[in-house]
């Protein structure tokens, strides 16, 4: 079975007009888009549409999510059929706080370096929701809207010559404990994917049921590129896993560029990050159990949020380990703003090939925008912000926790290091 995947180059985005793409240029339709989305949810109660482009002097504030702008043509099984796959755009939502644990993204300055959202316009969906509207409905309210407009506005292209047709073959290789493996000559790698799951603004989606239930998982990889995790979470902003994050996870596309030539990719196994210390055991040996079960060489490990996820990576990697299976690890420090403090809340002997994805409390100083999307005083009230990070002049101090996707821990970021 194959992923058909209809690519359109996005160069430039205009609103108003006939919506569709021509030539590179994304048209999409605001007004027609506002009415569909309050429309189909009356919780919705002011919704302001704008473009923020690479270069300008505009900051968005509070944001949810970002999602990339894509949708179904042909097919219903997750990671198979034909995709309509909007590249270099993306759709960010943002309003009134509903956690601390939201981000800023700006389109230049220092702040633009940190972030992969600054370099490719973006529909910005400003909304707000009516009185009595709890924060668990108000985050997903706007979630639903970030979803739903990302659709509408794939759904304007769907018939659109795409610049790239790009075919994802896939199949999962045979080969257990009393089959012969395919390629033997090849280290046999699996994908061991955590999703944050723990309520109280900390969850995610996986096949349309929150991730709290029916994980870990064994699924086809390419299933994340067709929309199957959504994110639910307000996790600090540097570490958060957004739905775009989701849909372009580079470990994934990676691990299948070197499928059959430097390795063979055995499959994906979603883990979820739960809350209690029991829940962690029981999900940490179930996901190792899994990957076990796939007749390994090594594994790969990404996890998502910080503090207490620690604890389910350290559990994970000491499975494996224990187990046979070389582990690799993936994640973010919150080492102090010096660098000099304990990285993560916890470790393991284990734990010996980590990547670092770097350090969240670094500060930063941000200067003043022009345009501002979102509440700019909640800054304030963000993780990785501090009641005097917003100046009387607009200009700022924050640390990268408040930078969405900063220290991004699936490696879709924009830090690197050198040996000196």
């Amino acid at each position: 079975m194959t992923l058909t995947l209809l690519r359109h180059s996005v160069q430039t985005v205009t609103l108003g007009g006939t919506a569709g793409i021509t030539g590179g240029t994304l048209t999409v339709d605001a007004d027609a888009l506002c009415s569909h989305l309050q429309t189909r949810d009356d919780r919705l109660t002011s919704i302001q549409i704008g473009l923020a482009v690479p270069g300008d002097a505009t900051r968005i504030v509070c944001v949810k999510d970002v999602v990339a702008p894509r949708t179904k043509k042909a097919g219903k099984e997750p990671g198979t059929g034909t995709l309509c796959v909007l590249d270099n755009v993306a759709v960010v939502t943002c309003g009134p706080i509903v956690a601390f644990q939201e981000g800023i993204i700006d389109m230049s300055g220092p702040g633009a370096d940190y972030t992969p959202f600054s370099r490719f316009p973006l529909v910005v969906l400003e909304i707000d929701v009516g009185d009595g509207v709890s924060p668990h409905e108000h985050e997903a309210a706007v979630r639903s809207a970030g979803l739903d407009a990302a659709e509408f506005i794939a759904r304007s292209c769907i018939d659109a010559d795409p610049d790239v047709i790009e075919m994802v073959a896939w199949e999962p290789p045979h080969g257990g404990p009393e089959l012969p493996r395919i390629a033997p000559e090849l280290p046999r790698i699996a994908y061991l994917y955590m999703v944050l799951s723990q309520g109280l603004l900390h969850d995610s989606y996986v096949f349309g049921r929150n991730a709290k239930d029916g994980l870990p998982l064994a699924v086809d990889p390419r299933a994340a590129f067709d929309n199957a995790i959504v994110s639910g979470n307000c996790v600090s902003a540097c570490d958060k896993n957004t739905t775009y994050h989701h849909q372009n996870n580079p470990v994934i596309a990676e691990l299948l560029r070197g499928h059959g030539s430097r390795w063979t990719f055995v499959g994906v196994v979603i883990s979820n990050a739960l809350t209690r210390l029991a829940e962690k055991q029981r999900s940490a040996a179930a996901a190792v159990k899994l990957v076990a079960d796939m007749n390994v060489d090594g594994a790969i490990v990404s996890k998502e949020g910080f503090g207490n996820p620690d604890a389910d990576l350290m559990m994970i990697l000491r499975g494996l380990e224990q187990a046979g299976i070389k582990a690799s690890a993936m994640t973010d420090e919150f080492a102090g703003s010096d660098g000099d403090s304990q990285s993560l809340a916890d470790a393991a002997p284990e734990a010996d090939a980590i990547v670092s994805v770097g350090n969240a409390n670094e500060r930063i100083e941000l200067p003043a925008m022009t345009t501002v999307f979102g509440p700019l005083p909640d800054v304030t009230r963000l993780a990785g912000g501090y009641p005097h990070s917003l100046r009387e002049d607009g200009t700022m101090e924050v640390e990268l926790q408040a930078i969405m996707g900063s220290t991004n821990q699936l490696g879709y970021g924009r830090l690197s290091c050198q040996e000196v």
